[in-house]
């Protein structure tokens, strides 16, 4: 409804960007990771951004 997206608009925007920056960290990591070796905290924090990512799909479905 076009009268309906007022507040979900913003929300729709940021999920979005979460994910873009989600998966452009999982590309930074991964050539990070093939360049110089693994390194335990980069992938660490790919996860907690990731699980972050998720909670907000979730919650947006809701």
């Amino acid at each position: 409804m076009p009268g309906s997206s007022g507040s979900s608009g913003s929300t729709d925007g940021s999920t979005k960007a979460m994910g873009v920056v989600t998966v452009g960290g999982l590309v930074v990591v991964t050539a990070y990771t093939v360049a110089l070796g693994s390194n335990g905290w980069l992938w660490f924090g790919w996860v907690v951004l990731g699980l972050i990512t998720l909670g907000m799909v979730v919650s947006r479905g809701s």
